[in-house]
């Protein structure tokens, strides 16, 4: 069975998660940023979500962290929580 972990920032607006995508692209620490902005309860662990399987998240984040790059940060992948930026951290 395929097992994925991933972390990921939560917040409520395109613009938002953007720009925090663009401050990690230019070198900004992801878990520093998931604890200072994320609307997820996982932002205190530096957004890490732990270990998961297919269909435990809504389609949208599934389908990044089981079909996309491992490691890259992907988003914003809307879903009806508000806006992710993912980061696939291991798949098997």
């Amino acid at each position: 069975m395929t097992v994925a972990s991933a972390r990921h920032i939560l917040v409520k607006t395109q613009d938002q998660a953007q720009d925090l995508k663009n401050q990690i692209a230019k070198g900004a620490d992801f878990g520093e940023l998931a604890k200072k902005f994320s609307d997820c309860p996982s932002g205190k662990k530096g957004g890490d979500l732990g270990e998961f399987r297919p269909g435990q998240m809504v389609k949208p984040f599934d389908d990044v962290v089981f079909k996309e790059s491992v490691l890259d940060v992907h988003g914003p992948v809307k879903t009806q929580f508000g806006y992710h930026l993912i980061q696939t951290i291991y798949r098997n």
